[in-house]
């Protein structure tokens, strides 16, 4: 089977119902330098979340992943008094109601209102887990699977538009090459020149000696080293983009090798003509660094 590019944005959805017990997982990811994985689970589900997170690293391996399981009950779910939230809160209560004087004292009504103070009777947590867990154990596998299918669907699109950027980053390239083949010759010529100049007005300057810098000068302005360096990571690019296999960081690195030739070629050109067409170079690759940040 073909490897196939994977981004690292995704979604993935999966619900049922088991027992009265109606259940649903929401997976999704975004791009991450590694893989950071978060899942917002019901009371009493946190024992499942070892096993989960196994499986999710065996599948994914860069991205910041957030899993979330819903539970509803169709049933009157029966509820208890969490002791320790309670106190909490109505030491917190009273405290206020003695700094603030003249304020209605605390009602029953209002302290049960408050999250964590009634909590899920734990009897009822284990049946769910007993009724469903299953269930939902394979809605979470088929969740997970359909996020990386999301993700290969995503990444193929984006080896799509990175060819395509590859490609006019080639054309640049190769027009660059166009406008900078006279450049060294045109650069000396012209400091020659002005150098003739400069020695009719001061004999005792050395002629030779002036050739000299004239020719270091001009090799400075030669930028054939920085477009063949950029043909070698164009080609490395395709090649990444042929591995397909988590290729993000890989390609990343490049992109930063792509501009520092591109950074060289602007500050060696000596036409307006090269420099516009740099500064073409340096919006290409800076569209190519955007896509490259969603690759796994």
């Amino acid at each position: 089977m073909r490897i196939a590019i994977a981004s690292m944005t995704g979604f993935a959805r999966t619900e049922g119902n088991t027992s009265g017990i109606a259940w649903a997982w929401e997976v999704r990811s975004v791009n991450g330098r590694s893989l950071d994985l978060r899942f917002r689970l019901p009371n009493g589900w946190d024992s499942q979340e070892a096993g989960w997170r196994e499986l999710a690293g065996k599948a994914l391996k860069r991205g910041n992943v957030t899993a979330n399981l819903t539970l509803k009950r169709q049933s009157e779910t029966r509820l208890e008094l969490d002791p320790a939230a309670l106190e909490q809160v109505l030491t917190i209560a009273i405290d206020l109601h003695r700094r603030l004087p003249g304020s209605p004292p605390v009602s029953a009504a209002a302290l049960l209102s408050l999250p964590g103070v009634l909590r899920q009777a734990q009897a009822d947590q284990q049946e769910e887990r007993t009724l469903a867990g299953a269930d939902v154990h394979t809605g979470f596998i088929a969740a997970l699977a359909g996020l990386v299918d999301f993700r290969r669907s995503e990444g193929e699109r984006l080896a799509s538009l990175l060819t395509s950027q590859l490609q006019e980053i080639t054309r640049l390239r190769d027009q660059a090459a166009e406008q900078a083949a006279g450049q060294p010759a045109a650069q000396r010529a012209r400091m020659l020149d002005n150098l003739r100049t400069l020695l009719r007005e001061t004999p005792d300057l050395s002629e030779e000696r002036i050739a000299q810098e004239v020719a270091i000068l001009a090799s400075r302005s030669d930028v054939r080293e920085e477009l063949d360096r950029l043909s070698s990571h164009i080609a490395a690019a395709h090649d990444l983009l042929a591995e397909a296999e988590l290729i993000g960081r890989k390609l990343d690195f490049l992109t930063q090798e792509f501009n520092r030739e591109v950074n060289t070629l602007c500050s060696k050109s000596a036409s307006t003509a090269l420099t516009a067409t740099g500064l073409k170079l340096k919006a290409a690759i800076e569209q190519v660094r955007e896509q490259v940040q969603n690759i796994e």
